[in-house]
């Protein structure tokens, strides 16, 4: 049989709480054994004192002790606790019985008198060497000692009868108190359990694909963590999984549009509809042309991804890696009459250890992102800043600019602001994704943010040759 979590720790709370409650209860039986027969003790030497008086007086009435010996009658007179009521013919004759043992607590078994060289005169006839010992002075002078044999258990039926009620107590006590812990150890069990249960029955149903389950957080405690958590991680696999069907929709999109076209254009062609002219071929080849992007695109950035794109990293300018990409879209810009304003000053350098040509695949990538979506007549701006450590790049052009709520999700794959998805002007939406795993590449860190010209700001920063780098 399969025993929960619930009762193995109801059963953990319950044995902890039951050996603490039998502990506290051996604990008390012992303490109450020794502190009752201490008590018995005490209250028998103060009986011992108050018998020194008459011992004293007795002792000037005879002279000596010879009156005591072998005459347990005489002696039990003189321990008879003061106040005690004479028998009835002890009021008519005026002599004294031999008290029960009940009225002294056994005291007439356990006293003895010695005389002054310590010898055994009446009562106890072996105090033993743990006897408590009380002198009787007369006149300055030491002539007896009483002896008391102290308690080592309760002997007397009024003594034992309380020290069982106490003992009966102490078990009722302990059981009532292991039966509380029960209860609470119930309780707890639940109490603790419970957010437990409900993220096991929550990850239950994130298994089986459920990814908008969560879990109510309802404390502070590293339970609530574990519940936050969790809620974090069903938020992530939601997200990926949204991603993953954009992405394979998105796939899906980009191979159908070149692929109808390449279908439709060679069916023409086969049914005699369109001659075989180079105008056709360079058709056809602008087709393939976007399909071996994408395909292109695609294959860069799974490796990315994975880190599994090679970097040939060297001491290298980046700057100039700049200038070098640039002259390949003067003839873009020029078309759309975009201003290129260059703030970097001639011969001005920033070494860093980078691979050139996945920095020329950085810079291409913002600069053709930043050709296809800026309007015609408007200015790509291009300035710099750095410090000891990092280099930051900026990338400024004019309208139109990106919604502020679209701004996080640029470095998306596949990702476009423009809703139509047009191909004139969409490209695959791969570019700033792969470029944002670049840039991470070389321990750098690439934001988008709105332009002060009124268009789209990307700032790409990168360590320096001799920084300090993770």
């Amino acid at each position: 049989m399969k025993i929960g979590i619930t009762f193995k720790l109801f059963l953990a709370i319950l044995l902890s709480c039951a050996l603490v409650a039998v502990a506290v209860s051996a604990a008390y039986r012992y303490s109450f054994s020794k502190g009752f027969l201490g008590y018995l003790n005490e209250q028998e030497s103060q009986r011992v004192e108050m018998l020194r008086p008459s011992m004293i007086k007795a002792y000037k009435e005879n002279g000596s002790w010879d009156f005591l010996r072998g005459n347990p009658r005489a002696w039990f007179s003189l321990i008879r606790p003061p106040g005690s009521p004479p028998a009835p013919d002890e009021a008519r004759t005026g002599a004294r019985r031999t008290p029960p043992e009940s009225d002294l607590t056994g005291l007439n078994l356990r006293v003895s008198l010695l005389d002054e060289q310590k010898q055994v005169v009446i009562g106890n006839p072996r105090p033993g060497p743990g006897a408590l010992m009380t002198s009787i002075d007369v006149d300055g002078k030491v002539v007896g000692w009483l002896t008391l044999v102290p308690f080592q258990q309760v002997s007397t039926g009024a003594a034992l009868r309380f020290q069982e009620q106490q003992f009966t107590s102490s078990w009722i006590i302990g059981g009532l108190a292991i039966l509380l812990a029960a209860l609470v150890a119930w309780l707890l069990a639940q109490m603790f359990l419970a957010p437990l249960k409900r993220i096991a029955a929550s990850t239950h149903r994130l298994a089986t694909g459920d990814y908008k389950t969560r879990v109510k957080v309802s404390t502070t405690d590293e339970l609530g963590t574990l519940a936050g958590d969790f809620n974090q991680l069903a938020l992530t696999l939601e997200k990926n999984e949204q991603l993953r069907r954009a992405f394979m929709a998105d796939v899906s999109h980009e191979l159908r549009t070149p692929l109808s076209v390449l279908k439709g254009e060679l069916e023409a062609i086969e049914d005699g509809v369109r001659p075989m002219a180079m105008e056709m071929i360079k058709s056809l080849q602008s087709e393939v042309a976007i399909l071996g992007k994408l395909v292109d695109d695609l294959y860069e950035l799974s490796l990315s991804d994975v880190g599994a794109l090679t970097y040939r990293k060297e001491r290298i300018d980046v700057i100039e890696v700049l200038r070098m990409t640039l002259p390949a879209f003067q003839d873009k810009l020029a078309h759309k009459h975009i201003r290129l304003d260059m703030q970097i000053m001639e011969g001005e350098q920033a070494f860093c250890n980078a691979d050139p040509d996945r920095l020329r695949q950085l810079f291409a990538n913002i600069l053709e992102n930043a050709v296809r979506y800026t309007d015609a007549g408007g200015i790509m701006q291009i300035g710099r800043s750095r410090n000891s450590q990092m280099i930051t790049l900026d990338f400024q052009d004019t309208k139109p600019g990106v919604p502020e709520e679209m701004l996080p999700h640029l470095f998306e794959r596949f990702y476009r602001v423009d809703p139509s998805r047009s191909r004139a002007s969409g490209g695959t939406g791969l570019g700033l994704a792969i470029s944002r795993n670049i840039v991470e590449a070389h321990h750098g860190t690439m934001a988008a943010r709105t332009s002060e010209l009124g268009g789209l700001w990307i700032s790409v920063c990168l360590p320096l040759a001799g920084a300090v780098t993770p």
